[in-house]
């Protein structure tokens, strides 16, 4: 069974993000689970270093993570995957026997402790998408792909 966890750095998302994501995780089932996780981001102020901000984040996604978990971090300057490269990935990470922890920094990015954690970098798109949406977005690619392992109609390319 693969056990996929999108942890995510945000505070309070409007109720939308939070149905469509919850929508797409309920939908993987069976074989494959999706548990979408956020932490809170650090707190800012006119005087916080940024570079705090993120290391805070960093660390409590950190803590999250299964020390034998299989790390994707979804970065701006990550590798494009199609849905079908995805569908291949997910058939991988079947094969690890591992856990499977995707991490999606707040709004100044993911630490490099997190980064350097990471066995992949992934890149949704190379437009600048809010938070919530990347959290809707990653859960459908997912579904998407799982949907091609499965033969399932949801996929129609």
């Amino acid at each position: 069974m693969l056990r996929l966890s999108l942890i995510t750095a945000s505070n309070r998302q409007p109720d939308w993000v939070d149905q469509g994501a919850d929508d797409y995780a309920k939908r993987l089932r069976g074989r494959c689970t999706l548990e979408i996780k956020a932490v809170p981001l650090a707190r800012r102020t006119a005087t916080t270093p940024v570079d705090r901000a993120i290391h805070d984040e960093g660390e409590r996604m950190l803590a999250l993570v299964p020390q034998a978990a299989h790390v994707v971090a979804l970065l701006e300057k990550g590798k494009p995957w199609s849905t079908k490269d995805l569908a291949g990935k997910l058939e991988g990470w079947m094969q690890l026997g591992a856990p499977v922890c995707l991490l999606v920094g707040g709004p100044d990015g993911l630490s490099a402790e997190c980064v350097a954690r990471a066995n992949e970098r992934w890149s949704l798109s190379s437009l600048t998408l809010p938070h919530g949406l990347v959290r809707v977005v990653a859960a459908e690619a997912l579904y998407r792909a799982w949907a091609i392992l499965e033969n399932h109609p949801y996929h129609r390319a």
